[in-house]
């Protein structure tokens, strides 16, 4: 087993949550309602701002592996209404037919393209669009699969009240997922030793939501992404240092 997944093993076992305080939050009015009216905004003004960005992703992705250019799977939504999440196709088509809903480590699926746009956490900005339509917001619980979603009970069930977000506690910490979930049997790795830590994350989430919460969260997502991207770029300057020598 990887050094990286122990720590989350023994931390299973027990969570204590406050439910009084997570009702309080979830149905207050800044989930409620202020947490859509900012996002809205952010994202008109984002999309506007990105546009060329999108244009040119785009087309990278069409002439690496042609179209389509996004990936639309199904995930769990606020108040347990399903949607279809956007992201920039990184994969092969059909990828969902070939293997497992987690991606593995290399996973053999990820395009050239897909590749740097998964290393560098840029294939989630279209879910701009899900912010746009109110199915997301930019800080929130990950949205999960709809096999993990349906079996929510107890304290899980608060994390269904809150909008799903692009980024939250539980995408910080798991930044590199795919190292974490190693090559093999990602999904099983996935389900027994991190979606009971992320749930937990997202929960803690739901019990401590507020404006200045996420704006935290936001600016350490905007600096680990930066990091990310950095090394990535790092990385492929040196990769091509040596093979030019």
């Amino acid at each position: 087993m990887s050094e990286k997944i122990k720590p989350f093993q023994v931390q299973h076992e027990s969570f204590n949550y406050d439910l009084t305080r997570l009702e309080k939050k979830v149905n207050g009015i800044y989930n409620k309602f202020l947490k859509r009216i900012i996002g809205l905004i952010l994202a008109l003004f984002i999309f506007v701002v990105l546009l060329p960005f999108f244009i040119a992703v785009s087309i990278a992705i069409i002439i690496d592996s042609g179209f389509p250019i996004f990936y639309r799977g199904e995930r769990g939504g606020l108040n347990g209404r399903t949607f279809k999440i956007y992201k920039f196709r990184t994969m092969v088509k059909n990828a969902d037919k070939i293997g497992g809903g987690t991606t593995a480590l290399n996973d053999s699926r990820i395009t050239k393209v897909g590749h740097i746009l998964r290393k560098t956490k840029l294939d989630e900005f279209p879910q701009i669009f899900n912010i746009l339509k109110g199915e997301m917001c930019f800080i929130g619980p990950r949205p999960e699969l709809i096999r993990y979603t349906s079996q929510y009970d107890g304290a899980e069930e608060y994390i269904l009240k809150v909008r799903p977000g692009i980024t939250d506690i539980s995408s910080i910490e798991f930044i590199n997922l795919d190292e974490v979930v190693g090559s093999q049997n990602a999904d099983e790795m996935y389900e027994k030793y991190v979606l009971k830590r992320k749930n937990h994350l997202r929960i803690k989430y739901a019990e401590k939501i507020s404006l200045l919460l996420d704006i935290k969260l936001f600016y350490l997502t905007v600096i680990r992404t930066a990091n990310k991207m950095l090394k990535v770029i790092l990385k492929t300057e040196v990769k091509g240092g040596k093979g030019a020598a």
